[in-house]
C-alpha cells in the first residue's frame, strides 16, 4: 500500500481551483522561494514546529520522549532535538499544544475517507479536491494513486504544482487529473535562481511540453513586490503563457501570514520588509496580462 506525507488538509478551501474544494498538502518541495508561507513544507520529513510561549515547562514532553533526547530549557531554540526519531511522543504529551509535529504518514484510502463527506459541496459548487504542497509531485506515485480513488469516486481532482519535477510523472497526473495548476514565477533564469534556489530552464521546459496536448491548465504568478512585479518579467509571463496556446492566469498577491512560521523553525524570512501588493498595482499586473489575451483573475478563486 502506498504511503504518503501531509502536513495539511483544508477544508472549504476556495482559492485553489473551481467551487467548494479540500485542499491537501504534501509535504516535501525541492525549491525554497524567498516568499514561501508555508516553509513546513520544504522538509520531506516530519519536523516539529513550537510555540514557546504556550510551554509550561511541566516536563511532560521530556518524559513522554522514549529517547531522552529533549531538554526543556531549549525548546525555543532546538525544535528538532539531535537524537528526535520523530515519533510524536512529545507532542502528544504536551498538554499545552506548545509542540507541533509537522507532517504524518497516510494512505491513500485516508485521504479519500476525509473528503468523501463533502463530496455534497463538491456536487453543488462544481468543486473538488487539490493536491499542493509544498510540491506534491516529489511524492508520484502516492499522488497518483490518491488521484485515481478520488476519480473513482466522481470528485474532480486538481493539482498544484511548482513544475520542478520529473516530466514523465507531470504528464502521467496531467492526464489523470481534471486540472493543473502550475506555478510560474520568474522568467529570468538568474533571478530565478537568486529567489527559488533553482534554475527556471526545468520548469519552462515542463509547461511546453503539458502545453502540447493539455488544455486543463491554469498559471499561477506569485506577485511579490521587488521580486515578480516588474513590467520585464510581467510581459515575459505574458507572451510565453499566450504563445503556449493557454488561457488564463491566476494572480496570487503576497502576503505576510507566513511569517510567524519561519520564527518557530528557527528560520530567517528573506523578505521581512516587504509588504503586500497594493491595489493599483494587483490592477496593473492584471491589465499587463490581459494584454495579452489571456483570462486573468486576482487570487485564484473561480
Amino acid at each position: 500500500m502506498t504511503k504518503g506525507t501531509i502536513f495539511r488538509i483544508e477544508r472549504f478551501a476556495v482559492h485553489d481551483g473551481p467551487g467548494i474544494r479540500t485542499t491537501v498538502f504534501l509535504k516535501g518541495c525541492p525549491i525554497a522561494c524567498a516568499w514561501c508561507h508555508s516553509p513546513e513544507s520544504q522538509a520531506l520529513a516530519s519536523e516539529f514546529m513550537p510555540l514557546a510561549d504556550r510551554c509550561v515547562q511541566c516536563g511532560a514532553c521530556a518524559a513522554a520522549c522514549p529517547h531522552g533526547a529533549i531538554d526543556v530549557l531549549k525548546l525555543a531554540t532546538a525544535p528538532m532535538p539531535a537524537d528526535c526519531d520523530r515519533c510524536g511522543a512529545c507532542a502528544r504529551a504536551c498538554p499545552s499544544g506548545a509542540r507541533e509535529l509537522v507532517g504524518r504518514a497516510v494512505t491513500a484510502a485516508d485521504i479519500v475517507e476525509a473528503v468523501e463527506p463533502d463530496r455534497i459541496f463538491y456536487e453543488q459548487s462544481g468543486g473538488g479536491v487539490t493536491f499542493s504542497g509544498g510540491e506534491p509531485l516529489m511524492q508520484p506515485e502516492f499522488l497518483i494513486e490518491v488521484i485515481r480513488q478520488c476519480k473513482a469516486l466522481g470528485v474532480h481532482a486538481a493539482v498544484d504544482t511548482s513544475g520542478y519535477c520529473g516530466r514523465s510523472d507531470l504528464l502521467r497526473v496531467a492526464e489523470l487529473a481534471d486540472l493543473v495548476l502550475f506555478d510560474l514565477k520568474i522568467l529570468d533564469d538568474r533571478r530565478h535562481l537568486a529567489f527559488t534556489g533553482v534554475s527556471n530552464r526545468l520548469i519552462l521546459d515542463n509547461l511546453r511540453a503539458l502545453s502540447e496536448w493539455a488544455r486543463n491548465v491554469i498559471v499561477r504568478f506569485p506577485l511579490v513586490p521587488g521580486v515578480t512585479d516588474d513590467e520585464a518579467n510581467v510581459r515575459s509571463l505574458g507572451a510565453l503563457v499566450a504563445s503556449l496556446g493557454l488561457r488564463r492566469v491566476d494572480v496570487l498577491p503576497y502576503h505576510r501570514a507566513g511569517i510567524a512560521k519561519y520564527r518557530r523553525l528557527n528560520r530567517a524570512y528573506a523578505l521581512e520588509a516587504v509588504q503586500p501588493p497594493s491595489q493599483e498595482a494587483r490592477d496593473t499586473v492584471a491589465r499587463a496580462l490581459g494584454g495579452f489575451g489571456l483570462t486573468v483573475t486576482v487570487g485564484g478563486s473561480s
